[in-house]
């Protein structure tokens, strides 16, 4: 770990003592906050994650890894017919954030990620394959393969999980207006959030810091994004 070095010097200066006197120095070592490199930002459909990406990267001057959705070759067709595309777009998924990933380990500045890796693995592709919309064999390739790529990356410094209601998500999904989830099944999110919140309870791997997103509406009020603000800095920096 860097540390700053404080020196104090007590007593008479080396021009003024006499030969045989003391000069008390005393060092003081001063450890630095180290810089955070990986925050991620995880929810469910619609909870808010590219929002508050967004205004935590411009708040701290983090660089944003968002979820590219506009350029998902698979999305669309998953929506139409998810047994049929359930295995390709995870697959997407899970390359696409490997990538990130790599690309966080090997930078040097703090980057704030849309959603993490372990979210595909943990909640949406145990969830397809439990609705019957993945195949065991699918899911079975799929894990195996998550489980070789989680050793080979490490978890964020801080996941921050925006924990919200079914009713909540609907709201604002439909208030975000994307053509390709007007078909959104609501047992579908139900369980999703269900996953969610397993997945969470048994969350090990770092520091967690969960908002209510039926309470805190940090898109809308500045309070309640300096509410965030003021527990990222404390988990982060030891600020309060």
């Amino acid at each position: 770990m860097d540390h700053g070095l404080w020196t104090i010097n007590y007593g008479l200066t080396p021009q003024n003592s006499p030969p045989n006197s003391l000069n008390f120095r005393i060092f003081i070592f001063m450890a630095k906050p180290k810089k955070p490199k990986h925050v991620a930002v995880a929810g469910n459909i619609g909870a808010g994650k590219t929002t508050l990406t967004e205004m935590l990267s411009k708040h701290y001057r983090w660089i944003p890894q968002f979820e590219d959705v506009d350029h998902n070759p698979y999305l669309m067709d998953f929506y139409e017919d998810m047994p049929r595309w359930s295995f390709n777009l995870q697959i997407y998924f899970l390359n696409s954030r490997l990538n990130q990933l790599l690309d966080i380990h090997h930078g040097t500045e703090t980057v704030i990620q849309d959603r993490t890796i372990y979210e595909d693995a943990n909640i949406f592709a145990p969830n397809l394959h439990e609705m019957g919309l993945m195949s065991k064999r699918d899911f079975d390739n799929y894990y195996q393969f998550f489980q070789t790529l989680k050793t080979m990356v490490q978890p964020p410094d801080l996941l921050i999980y925006l924990k919200a209601s079914v009713p909540t998500l609907v709201a604002q999904i439909q208030k975000r207006g994307r053509e390709y989830e007007e078909n959104i099944r609501l047992d579908y999110l139900k369980r999703l959030n269900e996953y969610y919140n397993k997945w969470i309870d048994g969350y090990k791997e770092g520091q967690l810091l969960v908002i209510d997103c039926d309470k805190n509406k940090f898109a809308e009020s500045e309070e309640h994004f300096g509410e965030i603000i003021s527990k990222v800095d404390g988990m982060l920096f030891g600020l309060f």
